[in-house]
């Protein structure tokens, strides 16, 4: 696992020197993606810096990577899980070998399919490759977006790197987008290709990206997740899904060093544990709960633990761990991400490290599989394709009843089309509420600037297939695997998803939505795959997510470290303030439970500290935040 940075410019001695400079700059931001090694090649046109943390201990790890007599170079952040497979082929037809490395079997694959590398690889990966010979550079990211890919434009420049930071750090000018920021208020993170920072974007998961000096970027996508249903029976579905599930966790147990593997009370966890154990009887598990009564799942981890032969590691996480870590939490995350889920990874990833090098994790079922409760809402709402003359004058009355009144939310829920009405996993604020607090409010830029395209693509689909399709291809990567990559690389510990993988998604792309929301369940067909494998206590257990204590916290031990940070905050140039004063308030009082809308603003407004505000100020470094 690493992390890579790298300037692609028109040929001048003078400039090249400042840009090699640079480069070395931007890659000592990313030492805790790659504490073990480090390397640069530069020629007349790019400059290239890697980082290394070694997971396979191979010949040939170091990067850059040269292939071919040097005419194409390579610096990669992944792991290619089917390279042995991939390089024997390449042998067999006469490509040569100096390691053993999946670094050097994508410059093979490049030298051999040029751009078409892509559909070959399983893995998670974002990578470089410069043509010294045809003066190109040509850059992919995984199906999925596991692993990050940033880059700006700057004059006659292309700039890339594993993290935003990197960039960040050697901007001239950087601008805080507005739009960005309306759309991080609502879903609690910013959807790719943007990020705050409007001259950053990120290489969307699925994408390569080509350029060539003087030449504008050519971005094309080779990768299109989508669903295709097809009928089969139970039996069958069960016996392809255990089977693809078996050979991902072999697969992403590749490695020279320990590999462990998070354990929540979840099924998804507990999945990928019961199946990891059978490649390594030795598995160590990690979990971390909370003092709070009802806020823990460490006992049920730790029972399932017991039943399946693994150690488990475990630790509590107080409310004064948390603010003390939170700084260094919205350092490490690039953008802000306030998935309160995200805080607690942080902290497993802090304890997994002192034991594993590697962990698994279940990051991914819930969207693949059909896992979130709010897929059942298509069949609660059937009655209202009977009532569909009606459906507006309904609207209208549940409209003009009370707030509280019992079935407000029903008939306004029922009376709302899907696309109008679900928006993601994570609904903060809505558009009504972001035009109280906003300064300068952009109403041409409504969620649906973000979710409608995809609504657009998935017309065709069940209404079941299309709230996980809006899932799939913003929450996975915008919130969950930003979450997992960057909680992990800062304390240099390398997460795999064996979920989150080409030969289970075609598997799970097939299941029709009858199957996997069935009898009142979620995922019904992931469950009944791993009867007998996953212990009956998880089995069909109700889904908590990762629960957080914050609603209590931000009552009592946090009420005055939030006020705090919203009082002292310079944001006033954005945002009405009292607005969010008033609701740590109501929140305080018992009025309403503000703490997920809370933690976004809370989230931003450190981001805005650490990156605006105090960013190039001697009491906020990249050495005191991530060590």
């Amino acid at each position: 696992m690493c992390g890579f940075a790298g300037c692609l410019t028109e040929p001048n001695t003078t400039a090249k020197t400042t840009t090699d400079q640079t480069v070395h700059e931007m890659t000592a931001m990313l030492i805790h993606r790659g504490p073990d090694d480090s390397g640069y090649f530069t020629d007349d046109h790019i400059t290239m810096g890697f980082r290394r943390l070694s997971i396979i201990d191979v010949e040939g790890g170091h990067q850059p990577l040269s292939y071919d007599h040097d005419r194409y170079w390579l610096t990669f952040n992944g792991e290619i899980y089917n390279f042995v497979e991939l390089r024997n082929s390449l042998v067999a037809d006469g490509y040569p070998f100096k390691t053993q490395s999946d670094s050097e079997v994508i410059l093979a694959l490049y030298a051999k399919y040029g751009a078409e590398l892509t559909k070959y690889l399983r893995g998670m990966f974002a990578f470089v490759i410069w043509d010294k010979q045809t003066q190109t550079l040509f850059a992919a990211r995984d199906q999925f977006g596991i692993k990050p890919f940033y880059y700006t434009l700057q004059d006659d420049k292309l700039y890339c790197a594993s993290e935003s930071k990197a960039i960040y750090q050697i901007l001239a000018h950087k601008t805080l987008d507005q739009n960005a920021l309306q759309d991080y208020m609502t879903f609690q993170f910013v959807p790719e290709p943007e990020t705050l920072t409007k001259e950053i974007k990120m290489l969307q998961p699925g994408c390569t990206l080509t350029k060539r000096p003087g030449m504008q970027p050519e971005i094309t996508r080779y990768f299109h997740r989508e669903f295709h249903p097809v009928q089969d029976s139970e039996k069958a579905y069960t016996k392809k899904i255990r089977d693809v599930l078996l050979d991902s966790v072999k697969m992403h147990m590749r490695s020279d060093v320990p590999v462990g593997s998070f354990l929540s009370g979840g099924i998804d966890s507990s999945i990928i544990v019961a199946m990891a154990k059978n490649f390594n009887p030795q598995l160590e598990t990690i979990s971390v709960g909370f003092e709070r009564a009802g806020y823990s799942e460490l006992d049920v981890a730790q029972e399932t633990a017991a039943k399946l032969g693994v150690k488990n590691y475990s630790s509590l996480i107080t409310p004064e761990a948390f603010m003390e870590a939170f700084p260094k939490f919205v350092w490490s995350m690039d953008d802000p991400l306030a998935d309160p889920a995200a805080v607690p990874q942080y902290f497993l990833a802090k304890e997994a490290v002192k034991h594993v090098k590697v962990a698994l994790t279940g990051e991914g079922a819930d969207e693949l599989f059909g896992g979130y409760t709010i897929y059942h809402e298509p069949e609660s709402l059937k009655l209202f394709n009977y009532t569909r003359p009606l459906n507006g004058a309904l609207h209208h009355i549940a409209q003009l009843m009370p707030q509280g009144v019992k079935g407000k939310s029903f008939l306004l829920r029922g009376t709302t089309p899907l696309e109008k009405r679900y928006v993601g996993n994570a609904f903060i604020f809505n558009e009504a509420e972001k035009k109280q607090f906003f300064k300068h409010y952009n109403p041409a830029h409504s969620f649906r600037t973000i979710t409608q395209p995809f609504y657009d693509e998935a017309v065709k689909y069940d209404p079941i297939s299309r709230m996980q399709f809006i899932d799939m291809h913003t929450w996975l990567n915008g919130d969950l695997l930003h979450n997992a990559d960057r909680t992990t690389m800062a304390h240099s510990l390398e997460l795999r998803t064996p979920f989150v993988d080409r030969e289970v998604y075609q598997v799970a792309s097939q299941i029709p939505a009858s199957l996997r929301i069935n009898h009142g369940t979620t995922k019904y067909i992931l469950r009944k795959a791993v009867e007998g494998i996953v212990p009956d206590h998880v089995l069909h257990r109700k889904k908590l997510g990762f629960p957080v204590p914050i609603r209590f916290w931000l009552k009592e031990e946090m009420h005055d470290w939030a006020q705090k940070i919203i009082q002292e905050s310079q944001t006033d140039q954005y945002f009405d303030k009292s607005y969010f004063l008033n609701l740590l308030e109501a929140h305080r009082t018992g009025k309403a439970d503000n703490s997920r809308k809370l933690w976004t603003v809370l989230t931003f407004m450190m981001w805005y500290k650490i990156y605006v505000e105090d960013f190039h100020s001697s009491q906020v470094t990249n050495e005191e935040l991530v060590n």
